[in-house]
């Protein structure tokens, strides 16, 4: 596959219509207090950092009262769109928002609101790494555990080759039109569509790996916040 022109313009979408069930709290994750701001102010602040982003488009749901209350999501490049019951209709609600203002070369970083700790380095690596690409990619982790596949009695049955496993995070950046086409594409077929790269892989693309070299956690479990409060008090993402 061949792109015939480039692009250096870069927006991002973020899905956040969530209600993160398994936090077992009154509220979406992404209205949780993590030091001293709220999830998502985190996560935001961490993208308004990369100067190269033109507009970041945050998905909320439609029944949403809290997001007009956060000062961050007047910000100029910030805007505001309603989501949808599942991730996809999220991102495909962000992504069509663009269509006046994107090309079909630009490119999308879609990022979880949940991951709060995302490196500002990384951002920027996997943009400096991806930009050429004709297709894009992913921030992920080589895996470093050993893993066991496992029957439905719980028996593990064989050890997976870790060497050719990679934990996938977000940001995840793809050329716009392609990623447009790929979830519509995938939505239409009633796919699963897991990821952003799920859906590229289902339109018979491949993307690239970049490493992140700062942990990236995504806050799915009580747990997961005391962790992302560890690693932001200790200066650790940077």
């Amino acid at each position: 596959m061949t792109v015939k022109s480039t692009s250096n313009v870069f927006y991002a979408v973020v899905p956040a219509a969530g209600v993160g069930r398994r936090m077992g709290t009154d509220q979406p994750k992404q209205y949780l207090p993590l030091l001293d701001k709220l999830v998502i102010e985190h996560t935001l602040s961490r993208l308004l950092a990369e100067p190269r982003l033109r507009q970041i488009v945050v998905a909320v749901a439609a029944q949403d009262t809290l997001w007009p209350t956060l000062e961050i999501l007047k910000h100029p490049r910030i805007s505001v769109v309603v989501g949808g019951a599942e991730r996809s209709d999220s991102v495909l609600s962000g992504l069509q928002s663009l269509a006046q203002v994107c090309s079909a070369q630009d490119w999308v970083l879609v990022h979880d609101v949940a991951r709060p700790c995302l490196s500002v380095t990384d951002i920027s690596r996997l943009i400096d790494h991806l930009s050429e690409d004709p297709v894009g990619g992913i921030l992920a982790v080589p895996a470093s555990d050993t893993l066991k596949k496992v029957n439905g009695q719980a028996e593990v049955s064989h050890t997976i080759d870790r060497q050719a496993i990679w934990q996938a995070q977000t940001p995840q950046m793809f050329r716009y039109q392609l990623l447009l086409d790929a979830l519509v594409d995938a939505v239409q077929q009633g796919l699963l569509i897991t990821d952003e790269a799920s859906a590229i892989e289902m339109a018979g693309l491949s993307g690239k790996v970049v490493e992140a070299l700062y942990p990236n956690p995504k806050i799915t479990r009580p747990n997961d916040l005391a962790l992302a409060e560890f690693y932001l008090q200790r200066g650790a993402i940077v």
